[in-house]
């Protein structure tokens, strides 16, 4: 089982359970069409971000397939909500699992989203119940493509107007990366 009971924290952030007190944020996020345009869902409201909410809360661990942890993130000074990281079991058997993030467009280009998703990564693989961790973006998010590949992932594969999304087929890249190459990238880094 992979859960965790304090904060994570990274050089300048906080990774953290949900709270109820994280609605406000939470629907600010995700009411923004530029943060929602390549995720499955259109900009949503307060009630709508609420049920959200609702949901994420009870998303603390994973203990089976089909379970996510997922978790807000946080500047360490401040506390205020700034994006939100998940990691999904999608394969027990296989050790396959998927990271996804989100975070608010006023906080893009600082590493945030690097460093909170590489603290994901690490607590995934440290955990041993993940062998490889893969990511999915729209093959236009040039920004997701880029962060995956800063967090020593591999492009797999391109689907080719793979899904109707939105009122037009829409193109997906993937991307993967295995505990031993995970080990491998965090002996570089700290060499640096």
């Amino acid at each position: 089982m992979l859960t965790i009971t304090d904060p994570i924290e990274t050089d300048r952030l906080l990774l953290r359970s949900y709270r109820h007190n994280d609605l406000d944020a939470l629907a600010d996020l995700l009411s923004i069409p530029e943060v929602m345009r390549y995720l499955f869902e259109e900009p949503l409201s307060h009630n709508e971000a609420e049920a959200t909410l609702h949901r994420r809360i009870l998303m603390q661990a994973i203990e089976r397939e089909g379970d996510r942890l997922a978790l807000v993130v946080t500047p360490r000074k401040s506390g205020t909500m700034i994006g939100t990281v998940n990691l999904t079991l999608r394969h027990e058997e296989h050790q396959q699992g998927e990271v996804g993030y989100v975070f608010h467009p006023d906080h893009h280009g600082k590493g945030y989203a690097t460093e909170a998703t590489q603290a994901l990564l690490e607590l995934g693989f440290r955990s041993g119940m993940f062998h490889r961790i893969y990511g999915r973006c729209d093959a236009r998010n040039i920004q997701s493509m880029k962060l995956m590949e800063r967090l020593g992932m591999r492009r797999e594969a391109h689907f080719t107007e793979n899904e109707w999304f939105k009122g037009e087929w829409r193109s997906e890249y993937h991307y993967a990366i295995l505990r031993r190459e995970w080990e491998v990238a965090k002996q570089a880094r700290r060499y640096r």
